[in-house]
């Protein structure tokens, strides 16, 4: 059995989920009611921005000055940011600046300062996790709380988008920061469990003093790239994608890849635990290529949604894998570091994946079919690489594994 602060963590981290993930599928249809149709990729590509940059603080002070004080920052931001959308819809002035309206400004520079929420939060949560779960039932804990991320992932965005055409986009901002706010209150409920924390110091802001990053985790790191890569192409053109077949709710389509990963989450965290990190995400690469090359080849509702569930299986597999064997890899001492280094590496995979697709798809449905299949050939590079080199990669628990 886990304890009871491991489930007031995933209670939290399902609404810090919903709270940032409920807004996604609508953030173009905004953009566009701002008039910038064509910067839909810099959504997705600001956010990840904000978020690769804090990683060269939230690990060092996690490891330095706690876990809570990460995990709050980052609460805090998502909070506030459902305020800051409501605050740029009733920015009425038509001033533009370098040909960009104000309020496109004021947006994008919403979104760079929203990804610092998930630059913080993660990094302390998974840390904290690791702290409080023994070594041999890390895959399984992480696999939990990735379903409880992927509930809020789920519910989000089907609410969001609910609310959206229901009663508007105000009051979808208002309720994300209401979900902000409860997960921000059952944070604040943890203890803290690095030895002898203390307060944040002027020095752990200074990312020229002192470590900002372990290396330790590159493979890791490098095995997230095409999982990150799918991704940020996912979120930017899966809204006009599902809203040309015919989806009403956007959201809805989010929630069916949610609940494949879900499901996946709920064995494959322990799985890895029992046959090692590596034999899982060659599956979940594997998988990963085949849910993008059929998304790119869909055409209705149906095989959108089949392959859909498989892409979704997909992360599942992949992302609670992958974290425990960066926590497998840490340095002793510097988990959450090597965290924040794997997570710049998926901040910086769905930045690119946000930015290209954007790029190229600007509002044309027909780039769609090519840019999904881009990013399965990008899953299955992945996979090929991760095969041959198998066993010369490190992989910890597997060794434990094959020594029993």
């Amino acid at each position: 059995m886990f304890s009871s602060e491991f489930w007031v963590l995933c209670t939290s981290t399902v609404l810090f989920m919903a709270s940032f993930g409920m807004i996604m599928p609508e953030l173009p249809g905004f953009l566009t009611g701002l008039g910038r149709p064509d910067l839909i990729g810099w959504i997705i590509g600001l956010f990840t921005i904000g978020a690769f940059l804090s990683r060269f603080l939230s690990g060092r002070i996690a490891d330095k000055a706690g876990r809570i004080p990460v995990m709050t920052f980052g609460t805090w931001v998502t909070t506030l940011a459902g305020l800051g959308y409501i605050a740029v819809g009733a920015i009425t002035e038509h001033m533009c600046w370098s040909g960009i309206p104000v309020a496109v400004w004021a947006f994008l520079t919403l979104r760079l300062l929203h990804g610092m929420s998930t630059g913080f939060r993660p990094t302390g949560t998974t840390a904290f996790l690791t702290d409080i779960t023994p070594v041999n039932r890390r895959g399984e804990a992480l696999g939990y709380l990735g379903v409880a991320g992927n509930a809020g992932m789920a519910g989000g965005p089907a609410v969001g988008s609910w609310l959206t055409v229901e009663y508007g986009y105000d009051a979808m901002f208002l309720v994300s920061t209401l979900f902000g706010l409860l997960a921000l209150l059952l944070t604040l409920r943890l203890p803290e469990t690095l030895p002898h924390g203390r307060r944040i110091r002027w020095s752990d802001l200074h990312i020229w003093k002192g470590d900002v990053m372990d290396l330790s985790s590159w493979p890791a790191a490098l095995g997230l790239l095409p999982v990150a890569f799918a991704f940020g192409t996912f979120l930017t053109i899966s809204p006009d994608f599902v809203g040309s077949l015919g989806y009403v709710y956007k959201g809805s389509f989010n929630t069916i890849i949610v609940i494949a990963s879900i499901a996946m989450r709920l064995i494959s965290g322990r799985s890895s635990d029992r046959h090692g990190r590596v034999p899982l995400l060659l599956i979940g690469g594997a998988l990963l290529a085949i849910g993008m090359f059929g998304l790119s080849i869909s055409d209705t509702k149906a095989t959108a949604a089949f392959f859909g569930v498989i892409y979704g299986m997909s992360i599942g597999i992949n992302m609670p894998t992958i974290m425990a064997w960066t926590a497998d890899l840490a340095s002793p001492g510097r988990v959450a570091l090597a965290l924040g280094t794997m997570l710049m590496s998926l901040e910086l995979g769905i930045g690119i994946g946000a930015v290209f697709s954007g790029y190229q798809f600007q509002g044309n449905v027909g780039t769609i079919s090519s840019l999904y299949a881009i990013a399965g050939g990008f899953g299955l590079f992945g996979f090929v690489v991760l095969w041959v080199f198998r066993n010369r990669v490190p992989d910890p628990q597997g060794e434990v594994v094959r020594a029993r």
